[in-house]
């Protein structure tokens, strides 16, 4: 019984110190990435690419994905403020039944992006390999990169750590959260792109190489 009761306190105490390192890591990571982050696109340079950061097209509720939709219109927005030529889209296609890519691709057209400016990540199945991706695969060193406030901050700190300029243009938040699983996982995401940055995690996929503005749209 006294042995039990001590690995549960050790296990509480582990959980704790986690928990207290995620907040801190979720911390450091707004403080690092803010001086790049707007939300108009008049502050940011001229780059030829920005790397849209993908979501589930599906809300949990069943309907369209607010986070997924905002990010579409914010990389429409961008695109038609003259700020970039390309956009890459950057999501999971594990599945044969799912594919955020062409739900990205689409949804910009509908908006007014023409098809041959968009470009399609379909191994973009975290965001460090989005962002690792869109330097070996597609040869990006400059991007902006569309997400929102919370995502943006790993995002950036994850592409500036590999020594690529990136900026953030934020995309609007959802004002009220799915889950709390939502707002949490921020957390554990930013103690995982420290980990990722120190053990140098490699991306799940390779793939040839694709140059935008020259290679057509996929």
């Amino acid at each position: 019984m006294r042995l039990m009761l001590y690995v549960l306190l050790a296990l509480g105490a582990a959980a704790l110190i986690l928990s207290l390192l995620s907040w801190l890591a979720e911390r450091s990571l707004e403080r690092f990435a803010a001086a790049y982050i707007v939300d108009d696109p008049a502050r940011l340079p001229d780059v030829e690419v920005a790397l849209v950061l993908g979501a589930a097209p599906i809300g949990p509720e069943g309907g369209p994905n607010r986070y997924f939709e905002y990010r579409l219109d914010a990389a429409a927005a961008l695109y038609k403020a003259g700020k970039v030529k390309f956009l890459l889209v950057s999501g999971d296609n594990r599945r044969p039944d799912y594919d955020e890519p062409t739900a990205m691709r689409a949804g910009l057209i509908k908006r007014g992006v023409p098809a041959e400016a968009i470009y399609r990540d379909f191994a973009g199945v975290r965001t460090r390999d989005s962002i690792l991706r869109a330097e070996m695969v597609f040869g990006q060193k400059r991007v902006v990169i569309v997400s929102q406030r919370f995502h943006l901050t790993r995002a950036i700190f994850l592409a500036r750590e590999e020594g690529i300029e990136a900026w953030g243009f934020e995309s609007r938040d959802v004002a009220r959260a799915y889950s709390l699983l939502t707002e949490l996982r921020r957390y554990p995401s930013a103690l995982r792109a420290y980990w990722d940055v120190w053990f140098d995690t490699p991306p799940k996929h390779g793939g040839p190489k694709i140059v935008i503005g020259r290679d057509p749209a996929n």
